[in-house]
């Protein structure tokens, strides 16, 4: 078979495992049915063990002191074992048979690891964060894979449902070509498929940003939590990507050192190329919801504004009716004292024998009446 490119194997699909009796398991990795290993009556975290020769596969086991006789029996073998959440046993064997840093173990039992590429002797552990879209709560969930790196082996351990590794190793196996040229190319391959999970959740991301612009124009709302909650997702996806650049920059200085095949160097230059247009895609997603979020405080802003102007026309309006109001009460309130007064009928009351005291009192009624009338009147409250 001729060697193709890492990105033109996604196209295979296989439609059943390398073996007849393994199967598809929920964590996404080809899996064989096998006894408990480690802890009497815990379910083993063994995804798949292999062994390969000259790039194909020629035995699966079903416990790890199976894949270390076997590869211990073919020196120029690789074995490549996959591992889901794996417990302290487990990953102490493994650290005892292929003289794995006490470091890296500790890092890959615990997890919560920023993504980083660290180089213990001749392993190579690198820590990668997958991510997947969920659309209907548009959230990012991020999946934690650690890869060890040997001469003559590759061991995974998942933390999370990303990335399927099992695609992963059923490219690899449709290409002997590449799968023969050892363990560098299955992390090259893992790094590819990390990258490429990373597309769908930009595509998600910038649908949700699409419409949120349209949700801030339109006053819909809620839509500031939305941003909120968005920009969240978007910094820890950042987190996850950006990272990578100093991963695949590291990846890079070791090519002559440790004789990397030149079609691999062009494979992790091809997902460098990816990595950083995922990064540059983040980047501008965090920019473009702070510029939402700033437009979106404007329009508030704007409509509080707008509703504070509506407020104080109505309270303005309201005073000029008080306004009115009291002026007529005052007005209205001189004659009513007048003829109150001499509407007690005291008897020594002087007023009450005067010839002019009743025209005098109208008249007294009309000039307050008049003055008040001109004083508010002049004064606009009229």
């Amino acid at each position: 078979m001729s060697e193709r490119r890492l990105r033109g194997l996604r196209a295979f699909t296989p439609s059943k495992p390398a073996r007849p009796s393994a199967s598809t398991s929920p964590t996404g990795e080809l899996s064989t049915p096998h006894p408990p290993n480690g802890s009497e009556g815990r379910e083993s975290s063994v995804i798949t063990a292999a062994l390969y020769e000259d790039g194909r596969r020629t035995s699966t086991h079903d416990s790890l002191m199976e894949t270390f006789r076997e590869l211990r029996r073919h020196p120029g073998g690789m074995a490549w074992i996959g591992l889901f959440r794996p417990d302290p046993v487990e990953l102490q064997s493994l650290a005892a048979e292929l003289d794995l840093h006490p470091l890296a173990i500790e890092d890959a039992l615990e997890a919560h690891q920023r993504p980083k590429l660290e180089r213990y002797g001749d392993t190579l552990f690198v820590v990668l964060r997958a991510a997947r879209y969920m659309d209907a709560a548009e959230e990012v969930d991020f999946g934690e894979l650690h890869v060890f790196v040997g001469r003559d082996f590759v061991i995974t351990v998942r933390h999370g449902a990303a990335p399927d590794l099992a695609a992963v190793r059923a490219r690899m196996e449709n290409s002997p070509d590449l799968l023969k040229r050892g363990p560098e190319a299955v992390l090259y391959a893992i790094l590819d498929a990390v990258v490429d999970g990373y597309a769908p959740v930009v595509a998600g991301l910038q649908n949700d940003i699409d419409e949120i612009e349209t949700e801030v124009f339109g006053n819909a709302p809620g839509v500031s939590r939305r941003i909120y909650e968005l920009s969240r997702e978007v910094v820890d996806f950042q987190r996850a990507t950006r990272p990578l650049a100093s991963i695949l920059g590291g990846l890079s200085a070791g090519f002559e050192k440790y004789n990397i095949d030149e079609e691999l160097r062009r494979y992790l230059r091809d997902v460098a190329d990816h990595a950083t247009h995922v990064t540059e895609r983040v980047d501008g997603f965090k920019q473009a919801l702070q510029d939402i979020l700033t437009v979106n405080a404007t329009l508030v802003t704007q409509q509080q504004n707008e509703e504070m102007k509506a407020l104080a026309q109505a309270s303005h309006a309201q005073n000029e009716e008080i306004k009115k109001i009291s002026s007529w009460a005052a007005i209205l309130f001189a004659p009513t004292l007048v003829g109150t007064i001499y509407g007690m009928n005291f008897d020594h009351m002087p007023e009450l024998g005067w010839v002019f005291g009743y025209p005098f009192a109208l008249l007294l009624m009309g000039v307050v009446c008049a003055g008040l009338y001109v004083v508010f009147k002049r004064r606009d409250w009229l």
